[in-house]
């Protein structure tokens, strides 16, 4: 793994230009993504950002986003798999609203810089950095933001894409060394920091994948917002996304269940070996009452017997 160590215990670079960014303008934009998002979106102001989901009507998870209000336009950006499904979903609820959404992917080169020493590599080659979670700061042609995909402090470059390359040399001067994609699985497992498309589907609702910080509760009405409040007002879940640890040494596949007196309580959805625990780190959705109460589990049909349990 290239960047593992560096991600640990320095910093390292994560090029993210693939990621998709949808530029929304227009006197309307923060009233319509506000209505598809999940988190307010109309109270953020110039140079703040938060995490968010886009549901369907049954309240199934379509994407999630980091939203940047960068003054004149609103910037979602999201996995690069779901990019053309988020931009078809929002351009299908404009009717009269003054909105213009475009692909801005191939404009931005985006490079994630995380890890314990992140803040001070990117210092040592730029000015002020932005202070608070999904907070902007002006970075050259373009912007830095306060975003982490591994869970790691983390921080990530938005610039012009004719600057990509320079880009990624000056991190590489300033000590930023490249972490390949299985480093990132690792550290963010580690972290318990899950991912759309491997954690997080359109299977699932927002209050199974313990991820609160997506959801606003007082913002007002939005797409899927009924399911939503429904399942909070009569606590209506039966599985949450949970870290486990596997004492074992080869990572599980996806959709491996785990099993407490033979009966499944959990059901993995990414996995991998940590040399730093000398175990399996994973996510899994664990059913409520297992949770609770943190009995011991067992990876089903392994041989020998591994046994899994939550941190």
């Amino acid at each position: 793994m290239t960047g593992y160590e560096e991600l640990r215990e320095s910093a390292a670079r994560i090029d993210m230009s693939r990621y998709g960014k949808i530029s929304a303008t227009g006197e309307d934009r923060a009233r319509l993504m506000n209505a598809m998002a999940t988190n307010d979106i109309k109270s953020l102001d110039p140079g703040e950002g938060c995490y968010t989901f886009f549901l369907n009507s049954q309240g199934r998870i379509l994407g999630d986003a980091v939203i940047f209000n960068l003054g004149e336009s609103l910037l979602v950006h999201t996995e690069p798999d779901t990019r053309l499904k988020l931009q078809e979903h929002l351009d299908k609820y404009i009717i009269a609203d003054d909105v213009t959404l475009a692909d801005e992917t191939e404009q931005w080169a985006t490079i994630g810089v995380e890890g314990p020493q992140s803040a001070a590599k990117i210092e040592a080659i730029s000015g002020t950095l932005p202070s608070r979670d999904f907070g902007v700061a002006l970075w050259g042609g373009g912007f830095v933001a306060k975003v982490s995909a591994t869970g790691a402090p983390g921080y990530r470059i938005f610039c012009p894409a004719s600057q990509h390359s320079r880009l990624i040399e000056t991190l590489q001067a300033a000590g930023a060394e490249e972490a390949d994609s299985e480093a990132v699985q690792v550290v963010r497992l580690e972290h318990g920091k899950p991912r759309y498309g491997e954690d997080i589907t359109e299977r699932y609702l927002a209050q199974e994948t313990n991820q609160m910080h997506a959801v606003s509760f007082s913002k007002g009405c939005y797409i899927g917002q009924e399911i939503v409040e429904r399942v909070r007002s009569r606590a209506q879940i039966h599985r949450v996304l949970t870290p486990v640890r596997i004492n074992c040494r080869l990572a599980p596949a996806p959709g491996a269940k785990l099993k407490v007196d033979g009966n499944n309580v959990a059901e993995i959805t990414s996995a991998a070996f940590s040399p730093a625990l000398n175990e399996v780190v994973a996510l899994a959705y664990v059913r409520v009452e297992q949770v609770q109460a943190k009995n011991e589990m067992v990876l089903d049909n392994s041989t020998p017997m591994r046994t899994a349990y939550i941190p």
